[in-house]
């Protein structure tokens, strides 16, 4: 891949004069950015980009032999994709506006200010980022390529979207932008974040928080660590958890329920690569690649007041959707295979064969807990199977309870205040609505009479009876 992984986020500095590249390398390096060349002859860039994969450069105007200003064309002619940041006097804008005309991204004006020097680095390295990922996206997509099939493995799918979902992954992963995954409860969040961690090329270690339930207090405690004496009980310090994850992965999972306090220092951490542990008042770096995770509408948080719009938008520089297994009823006989094969050996016993009625009950459940909740439901009859085909009764006693009525067809969906009216042309009468939901009981069971009597709530005797009669008639 060519996205800007660790060892792809080089900034090359070029003056002539030592002590200004001293100073600058030193700034960078303090604020997290670590990969820093120096170069004081400006005739030797060239030959550097040749073997060296520079992300930025930043290039001084006026130096002897060959000026920024006669170098900048040549390297926009060659590696167009490297971002140049003139540094330039107070007195030479006219020949900045040429220079910015010519392909220059920035520039700095000396003596350069720190902060305007670190801002304009990192928004040089995030802008080439999303340019390689762009372009790498789009050959993935053309290409229906999938480099790294392995790291998805324990993700059992077949489902188109989910293989594009692969794909995206593979290509955001290398960059150390943060990413949200979203998703309803148990469709399989940190397995995505796992598959981030492993594609990132980071060297350290996963670590995972539930944030959800946990104060300020022991947000800061647990993310951050404390000093000794910071708090009654702190008896020795302790490294929080963002320490534990250096040169790795923090995974933040239900990010949506911190409270406001905590939010602050998130975006913080997010922003500066800097937090403070409790009790102390030394500043702290982290290099920890953040993934997070939530199974709630941010945005309805937003209109609510319970999250910052600030925080929002820090958190959204990539964003993983992960599809409901409503959404990839496709799947359910793959994780049927595989969950009877994983349970059936968890408790030794030989692997069950499943009735072919099954599969259609289980795709015409609604599934509120997603793939943890069909893993539950097959692990539950494995445990109770003694021999032969497995049993249904286990699964229908569950959907039968909770499964909701059939759904209304997609071209009967109305939101007039008479639905009936608009589905039937009339007020229908009891047989009408009976036979309706009939009809639909066994569209959505695909003809299996014991499938669509579980969905009606009665017996397949009742419901084949009234077939029988109905084709009397």
């Amino acid at each position: 891949m060519s996205l800007l992984t660790n060892g792809q986020r080089k900034i090359l500095l070029v003056d002539d004069e030592p002590q200004i590249l001293k100073t600058n390398m030193l700034t960078l390096r303090t604020n997290g950015l670590q990969e820093v060349v120096t170069l004081s002859d400006s005739t030797e860039v060239m030959e550097l980009l040749t073997h060296e994969p520079i992300a930025v450069i930043l290039l001084d105007l006026r130096m002897p032999k060959l000026s920024g200003l006669e170098l900048l064309p040549k390297i926009v002619q060659e590696y167009p994709d490297i971002p140049i940041i003139l540094v330039t006097a107070n007195d030479e804008i006219d020949t900045v506006v040429a220079a910015m005309k010519l392909g220059a991204f920035d520039y700095l004006v000396k003596p350069v200010d720190a902060s305007r020097l670190v801002a304009s680095v990192r928004k040089a390295l995030a802008m080439r980022s999303m340019a390689k990922e762009l372009s790498s996206l789009k050959r993935y997509m053309l290409d229906d390529r999938l480099d790294h099939p392995a790291v998805f493995a324990p993700i059992v799918t077949g489902n188109k979207k989910m293989r594009a979902l692969f794909q995206y992954v593979e290509v955001v992963s290398p960059t150390r932008e943060p990413i949200m995954i979203c998703g309803e409860t148990g469709v399989g969040k940190e397995l995505f974040a796992r598959a981030i961690h492993q594609l990132s090329g980071c060297q350290g270690e996963f670590v995972a928080l539930n944030v959800a339930g946990l104060d300020d207090n022991m947000f800061t405690d647990t993310l951050f660590g404390h000093k000794k004496g910071a708090f009654t009980g702190a008896e020795i310090s302790r490294d929080g958890l963002i320490s534990k994850a250096a040169g790795g992965t923090l995974f933040l999972d239900e990010i949506g329920d911190i409270n406001e306090a905590s939010q602050i220092k998130l975006l913080r951490l997010l922003q500066e690569q800097e937090y403070y542990p409790v009790g102390s008042d030394l500043v702290q770096k982290s290099d920890a690649r953040i993934v997070m995770a939530t199974n709630r509408d941010l945005q309805k948080a937003i209109a609510a007041g319970t999250f910052r719009n600030d925080l929002y938008y820090r958190l959204f520089a990539h964003q993983i959707h992960v599809p409901s297994l409503r959404e990839r009823i496709d799947d359910i006989p793959l994780l049927l295979e595989h969950f009877l094969d994983c349970a059936a050996k968890r408790v030794g016993k030989k692997k069950p064969t499943p009735p072919p009625e099954l599969q259609v009950l289980l795709a015409v459940y609604h599934f509120p807990g997603n793939i943890r909740e069909l893993e539950a439901l097959i692990s539950d009859a494995v445990i109770r199977h003694s021999s032969g085909v497995l049993s249904m009764e286990s699964f229908s006693a569950v959907i039968g309870e909770i499964c909701p009525a059939p759904a209304v067809r997609e071209q009967n969906l109305v939101t007039d205040e008479e639905p009936l009216t608009a589905i039937f042309g009339h007020f229908p009468t009891f047989s009408e609505i009976g036979d309706y939901l009939i009809d639909e009981a066994m569209r959505q069971s695909k003809g299996n009479q014991s499938v669509a009597s579980t969905l009606l709530g009665i017996g397949r005797q009742t419901l084949n009876k009234r077939l029988k009669k109905r084709e009397q008639h």
